[in-house]
């Protein structure tokens, strides 16, 4: 199966696919972040999720959808394997385990939509920001001195459409948070100092 996949280089700023276009691969991001966005009719861009090295996107291959769902953007220069959905479809007749995990894959997506429904409908902005950070250094943070960075380029508005919420909102957030020396926050750069700190917070303790 890896032996069939072909290699494919974006750069920053560029795009694996767009929205609503139709589902040719399967991705595999080797190294690099993809963020995973939505527009609405309006045009109003939403971060779903940004992905770090040895996670599969475009998932959606291995179902019998048209178009993904999704824009799919380096956020650093990157590299995937790609394979495509007929060679996707051969190898789910050779070995059926494929498709079980797919499936698994899907549903574990599907669940943190879920989640992040819940949180926009019933939880406090301070602690959907909270859990936006923790989620991100889970994926992506990275120990210094200073404490557990999220190893990426991520801006303010980045946050906002991850958490639901105004830029503003996030700015005085962020601004609190340094003076209670919880967080760390310098251009497209955030430093949690205190993890257990925004822990409390978005588990509301």
């Amino acid at each position: 199966i890896l032996k069939s996949a072909s290699p494919r280089h974006v750069q920053a700023g560029e795009f694996y696919f767009f929205q609503d276009d139709s589902i040719e691969y399967l991705y595999l991001l080797i190294t690099g972040r993809v963020k995973l966005t939505q527009n609405d009719s309006n045009g109003e861009q939403v971060i779903m999720q940004i992905i770090g090295p040895y996670t599969l996107f475009g998932a959606v291959a291995l179902t019998d959808l048209k178009s993904y769902p999704v824009c799919a953007m380096a956020a650093e220069d990157c590299l995937a394997l790609i394979w495509h959905r007929d060679s996707l479809k051969e190898f789910i007749k050779q070995y059926p385990t494929l498709a079980l995990n797919g499936m698994q894959l899907l549903a574990h997506h599907a669940q943190e939509v879920q989640e992040r429904f819940k949180q926009l409908a019933t939880q406090r902005v301070e602690r959907r920001l909270a859990s936006t950070l923790l989620r991100l250094a889970n994926q992506t943070g990275r120990k210094t001195d200073e404490g557990v960075l999220i190893d990426m380029p991520i801006t303010r508005q980045d946050l906002a459409e991850m958490s639901g919420t105004t830029l503003f909102t996030v700015s005085r957030l962020l601004k609190q948070w340094e003076e209670q020396q919880l967080v760390l926050s310098r251009r497209e750069k955030v430093i949690i100092c205190y993890p257990h700190g925004l822990v409390c917070i978005a588990e509301d303790i």
